[in-house]
């Protein structure tokens, strides 16, 4: 998928503002329910953003009232075992590969992220939502317990919090999901987009290979044991001294000016 200045599919709008790449969930009468049909071009879309140097940061939000509700429940009804599979491999697939993704991924949040879209919300790098924003992992209430949303987020809050999150069904409120450490920042409704973009702003002004050696060598360390993430982290940072803008960093810093960067 060629990335372009304002993109549309189906499901999604695509639109690059200098460095800031900003991913739009357009099924705002379905409630940005996360369809089979979403999924996949969502997984097309990241693997086209990987590959562009000039985008830095990802903004990820949703069109109408909601941020996600989550699976298109009318499609876990009725259909075969591969059809499934389909689904859930590809939301997999997407949640790794924002993970994987160079640029740092920002969930814009608003009115409600429940299932797969607290999972999607978990599985952002940042999160910065509006003041009465809901978040929570409701299928227990329905019969389907949200085990796959619930991968991203006990990383993102711990085993009790997530724990009571899946067995109960609880939805919380945007204030309660940033003292659990689900989001970054609740900031109120008018200023939402504002806030979002000024962190995406801050970020982009790093260098784009630095952004990316840093998402990556994190995760990679994150889950390994700490004589190992030391020895792991020790490597990258040397080899990170290598880097041409590594060194016109350090140079800028010690001459006093701004550096220039090159993405090498």
């Amino acid at each position: 998928m060629e990335i372009t200045r304002r993109q549309y599919t189906v499901d999604l709008k695509f639109d690059v503002d200098g460095a800031i790449g900003t991913i739009v969930l357009n099924r705002p009468e379905k409630r940005n329910a996360l369809s089979l049909e979403l999924l996949q071009q969502l997984s097309s879309l990241l693997t086209s953003i990987s590959q562009n140097n000039d985008i830095r940061v990802v903004i990820m939000k949703g069109e109408g009232k909601v941020f996600s509700a989550g699976h298109d429940i009318s499609q876990l009804v009725g259909r075969e075992l591969t059809y499934y599979k389909a689904i859930f491999d590809t939301c997999i697939e997407v949640m790794e590969k924002i993970q994987r993704l160079p640029q740092p991924v920002i969930a814009q949040v608003h009115g409600v992220a429940t299932a797969a879209g607290c999972q999607l919300v978990a599985a952002c790098d940042l999160a910065v939502a509006e003041e009465g924003t809901l978040f929570g992992t409701p299928g227990v209430k329905i019969g389907l317990f949200c085990s796959t949303p619930g991968v991203p987020l006990v990383r993102a809050i711990g085993r009790k919090r997530a724990l009571e999150m899946l067995l109960t069904g609880r939805m919380i409120l945007a204030e309660e999901a940033e003292q659990y450490g689900l989001i970054n920042k609740v900031v109120p409704p008018d200023q939402l987009a504002a806030e979002t973009k000024a962190l995406a702003e801050k970020i982009a002004e790093a260098s784009s290979l630095i952004l990316s050696m840093g998402k990556e060598a994190f995760y990679t360390q994150v889950n390994l044991a700490d004589f190992q993430a030391y020895d792991y982290a020790k490597q990258v940072i040397v080899t990170n001294l290598f880097a041409e803008d590594a060194r016109e960093g350090l140079s800028a810093f010690l001459e006093k000016r701004k550096p220039i960067w090159k993405g090498k």
